[in-house]
C-alpha cells in the first residue's frame, strides 16, 4: 500500500495512518491500535517472535519499531509476555494487517492491546523498503499518526518530526525507571505454571539499578541464585551501600548513556572504588565503560533483533575463545572500542560490524555486555553470564 522510498506521496484511498519522516517523506498505511499522534526515532527489529516483549521493553522508549518479519500480532497478547509496565515503544510499523490471534496462550488481540496501552500501529507498509532506507540513511525522526477518518495535517506532523531533538543528549532512564525501592519477588516462567517466586533467603544479595530494566533480567538473576533488590536510576551511592549488596547490577534502558551517566557514572565509580562486583547489560554496560574512562557514540542504525552473532574475543575464555553466541540486541548507542583504556579489556565483539559487545575491567570483578542475555525475545545462549556474576558474589 505504501512505498517507503517515495516523498510527499499522495494519500491513497483507505489510508487511515501515516508515518511522516523529518526529511519530508510521507509513508501511508492503515492505522490500528491507539488513535492520535506520537513522535520518535524510527528503528527496525529483525525478530520473528516476541513482538509484545519488544513493545514493552523500556529500552524502546521514544522509538517507533519497524518489524521486518511480516506477520506481527498473529499470536495475540497475554499478561505473561509483558516486560515492563512503564512506557516502551510509542508505536510500530508492520507489513501485513494484524489477523485474529491463533495461540492457546492468547488472551487478547494485538490491535486492542496497543489501543489500551496508547501505542499506534501502522500496517500495509513496505517494511523492507523502509528498513533499507534506515540502513542507508540512518534512523530518522518521525511522527506516526492514526485517525480513522483519514484526515491528517501533514505540514503540522512534519514540523513535529523536525522539531523533535532526537535521542542524542536525551536522558530517558529517569523517565522509565521505577521511583521506589522494591524487593524483587518473581522468578522464571514455566509453561502451565506461569512465573515462580523468588525465595528471600540468605542467597547473595544483588542491588539492581533500574535504568529501564526488563523484568526477565531480574528473573534470570534469581534463577542464577541471587536475591534482588531494585532501586531507582538516580539512587545515590549511600542508598546502595546501605543495602549491603554483595554485587550491583546495572540494567538496560533507553536514551543517551552520556546523558544518563551525568548522575549514574559517579555512583558506578564509587562502587568500583570499593571493589563491589558489577554486571552491566546494554545501557548499564555503556555506563560501566564510561565510568572506566571510555566513550560512547550514536550508531548509524543500531542493533535490534534476536539473531545477532557475537564472538568471545578477549578475557580468559580458555577453550571457548572464539565461540560465537547468537544474541538478542536492542541499542542505538555503542561503546567506542578506540577509547577503551588499558585497564579495560574487550571481551565480546559483533560479527555484523565489529562494534564492541562486551568489556571487563582488569583487577576488578566488573564486566558488561551490550546484548541481552535474558532474551525475551531471543536465544538463550548467554544465560551463563548471570551464573558468572552470581558466582562472583559467593
Amino acid at each position: 500500500m505504501a512505498d517507503a522510498a517515495s516523498s510527499h506521496a499522495p494519500q491513497p484511498s483507505g489510508a487511515t495512518g501515516v508515518l511522516v519522516l523529518a526529511d519530508g517523506s510521507v509513508i501511508w498505511g492503515r492505522g490500528f491500535g491507539a488513535t492520535g499522534e506520537a513522535v520518535g526515532e524510527v528503528c527496525f527489529n529483525t525478530s520473528m517472535t516476541g513482538y509484545q516483549e519488544v513493545m514493552t521493553d523500556p529500552s524502546y522508549a521514544a522509538q517507533i519499531v519497524t518489524f521486518t518479519f511480516p506477520h506481527i500480532g498473529n499470536v495475540g497478547v497475554n499478561e505473561e509476555d509483558i516486560e515492563s509496565k512503564v512506557d516502551g515503544a510509542v508505536g510500530c510499523v508492520v507489513r501485513e494487517d494484524v489477523t485474529l490471534a491463533s495461540s492457546f496462550r492468547s488472551r487478547g488481540e494485538f490491535g486492542n492491546w496497543l489501543a489500551d496501552h496508547g501505542k499506534i500501529g501502522l500496517a500495509g507498509v513496505d517494511t523492507r523498503a523502509l528498513t533499507r532506507r534506515i540502513r542507508v540513511s540512518g534512523a530518522p525522526n518521525a511522527v506516526i499518526a492514526h485517525h480513522p477518518d483519514g484526515k491528517f495535517d501533514i505540514p503540522s506532523l512534519l514540523k513535529k518530526a523536525q522539531d523533535w531533538p532526537g535521542l542524542v543528549g536525551m536522558d530517558l532512564a529517569r523517565v522509565v525507571s521505577r521511583h521506589d525501592q522494591e524487593g524483587w519477588e518473581g522468578s522464571t516462567w514455566t509453561l502451565g505454571k506461569g512465573y515462580g517466586r523468588s525465595p528471600r533467603d540468605t542467597r547473595p544479595h544483588v542491588v539492581a539499578m533500574d535504568f529501564g530494566a526488563k523484568d526477565n533480567i531480574f528473573r534470570n538473576l534469581v534463577k542464577a541464585g541471587a536475591r534482588v533488590t531494585v532501586v531507582p536510576a538516580e539512587a545515590s551511592l549511600e542508598t546502595i551501600l546501605a543495602l549491603e549488596p554483595d554485587g550491583v547490577f546495572l540494567s538496560n534502558g533507553p536514551g543517551d548513556p552520556a546523558a544518563t551517566g551525568k548522575y549514574a557514572v559517579p555512583v558506578i565509580r564509587g562502587l568500583l572504588d570499593r571493589d563491589i562486583p558489577l554486571f552491566g547489560i546494554c545501557l548499564g554496560h555503556q555506563m560501566l565503560a564510561l565510568a572506566a574512562g571510555a566513550k560512547t557514540s550514536k550508531m548509524h542504525q543500531g542493533h535490534r533483533g534476536a539473531n545477532h552473532p557475537v564472538q568471545r574475543v578477549g578475557g580468559n575464555w580458555g577453550e571457548s575463545e572464539g565461540l560465537v553466541e547468537i544474541t538478542s540486541m536492542n541499542h542505538g548507542f555503542a561503546v567506542d572500542n578506540a577509547t577503551l583504556p588499558a585497564e579495560v579489556e574487550e571481551t565480546h565483539r559483533s560479527l555484523f560490524d565489529g562494534s564492541n559487545c562486551g568489556i571487563s575491567i582488569k583487577g576488578k570483578k566488573a564486566f558488561g555486555v551490550q546484548y541481552h542475555p535474558e532474551a525475551s525475545p531471543g536465544p538463550q545462549d548467554s544465560f551463563y553470564l548471570f551464573e558468572k556474576f552470581v558466582g562472583m558474589l559467593t
